[in-house]
C-alpha cells in the first residue's frame, strides 16, 4: 500500500515539475524544476529497491548535469527576445503520430513477451552496487567510455558556440548603453 501511495505521489509531483519546466519563461524557474523533476525520478529507484541508480539519478542528473545546464545558461543573453519559427504543420503531426505509436509499442511490448530474460543474470549474494558496477565495467565499458566522450564534446562545443555569440558584455557597458540596446531591461 505504501509503495502505491509513493508511486503516485512522485508521478504527481514528477509530472508538475517537468510541465512546470517546458510552461515557464524564466530560465532559473525552468532549471529548478527540471532538477526538482530529476530527483523525484530517483525516487521511483528508490521505491523498487535500486538504491544505487537512485543515488546515480541524484549525483549525475540533478547534479553534474544540472551544473551543466545552469553554465550553460550564463552564456546565453536571456535579456534578448526570442522569435520562434513556425514549424512546418505536417512534421509536427507526423512527430507527434510517431510518438503515440512509439509510446503504445513501449506499453504493449512486456505484455506481448512472456519471457523476459537478462543476459547476464546476477549471483546471489553480491549487492545492488556490486551488480551494476560488474556488468557496467565489463560488458558496458566502451559504451561507457564513449557517451563520457561525447559528453565532453558536447560541452566543448556548447562553450565555442556561445563564445562567438558574445560581441558585447553587459558588464562593461554604462546604463544608458544597455537601454539603447535592449530596451525592456529597464521597464
Amino acid at each position: 500500500m505504501f509503495e502505491a501511495i509513493a508511486f503516485y505521489l512522485f508521478a504527481f509531483l514528477t509530472a508538475l515539475m517537468f510541465f512546470i519546466t517546458v510552461t515557464t519563461s524564466q530560465a532559473l524557474h525552468a532549471l529548478t524544476a527540471l532538477a526538482a523533476g530529476m530527483i523525484f525520478i530517483s525516487a521511483f529507484f528508490f521505491i523498487l529497491g535500486a538504491d544505487f541508480l537512485g543515488a546515480i539519478q541524484i549525483v549525475v542528473y540533478s547534479g553534474a548535469v544540472m551544473a551543466l545546464y545552469a553554465f550553460g545558461m550564463m552564456f546565453f543573453d536571456t535579456t534578448r527576445d526570442v522569435k520562434e519559427k513556425q514549424g512546418n504543420k505536417y512534421v509536427v503531426a507526423g512527430l507527434s503520430i510517431l510518438a503515440a505509436v512509439l509510446v503504445v509499442v513501449i506499453f504493449a511490448a512486456p505484455m506481448v513477451t512472456d519471457n523476459i530474460t537478462a543476459l547476464y543474470p546476477m549471483t546471489e549474494g553480491v549487492g545492488n552496487t556490486q551488480d551494476v558496477g560488474m556488468v557496467l565495467f565489463t560488458k558496458y565499458l566502451v559504451p561507457f567510455e564513449v557517451a563520457a566522450i561525447m559528453l565532453l564534446v558536447a560541452m566543448i562545443a556548447g562553450i565555442v558556440l556561445a563564445g562567438k555569440k558574445m560581441d558585447t558584455s553587459l558588464t562593461e557597458m554604462s546604463e544608458e548603453e544597455i537601454e539603447e540596446t535592449n530596451p525592456r531591461i529597464f521597464s
